[in-house]
């Protein structure tokens, strides 16, 4: 497996996992809100900051599927960089709000750790020339890397004029 290989599956991974977790706030959010760290969580009128946390989740995943998708692979190292504030963010306020050091690390310590590598993996892939030896017709868009929808088998791309 190369790395442009593991780079899509850490991606689509982590894009799915976010998208569970946040399915899990929204349909059984304070069972789930036991296992995320921090000490106490609200209880009747706080189940709808659960339901927040869970819409942003899903909305965090659906960014990395819609980026994958589009065979956008920069942008999507990008989103993924940023996204990684997200788990650190947790695991700061966890940690100052006397949470638990071992979930705080083990559960959102390694998510951002994952989410940035995964982000490493996807900026350091370098595109592809614009026209493949021996063919006339030029290969992906050289900001792209794979092209459009090439992520997940090969959609075929859309062409103007054809």
């Amino acid at each position: 497996m190369n790395l442009k290989h593991l780079a899509t599956g850490l991606a689509a991974l982590g894009g799915a996992f976010i998208i569970y977790i946040g399915l899990s706030y929204l349909l059984a959010p304070q069972a789930t809100a036991a296992g995320f760290g921090v000490p106490t969580w609200p209880r009747r009128d706080g189940t709808a900051f659960l339901a927040v946390k869970g819409v942003r989740d899903i909305a965090t995943g659906l960014v990395v599927f819609a980026l994958l998708l589009s065979g956008h692979r920069r942008a999507l190292g990008w989103a993924m960089l940023a996204i990684t504030f997200v788990p650190a963010g947790d695991l700061v306020i966890i940690l100052s709000n006397d949470g638990s050091a071992g979930t705080t690390y083990g559960v959102h310590g390694l998510t951002a750790a994952a989410v940035a590598v995964t982000a490493g993996l996807l900026l350091r892939e370098r595109p592809l020339p614009a026209t493949t030896p021996g063919s006339a017709e030029p290969a992906s868009h050289p900001a792209v890397g794979a092209g459009p929808g090439r992520a997940f088998g090969g959609l075929p791309r859309l062409t103007r004029g054809r």
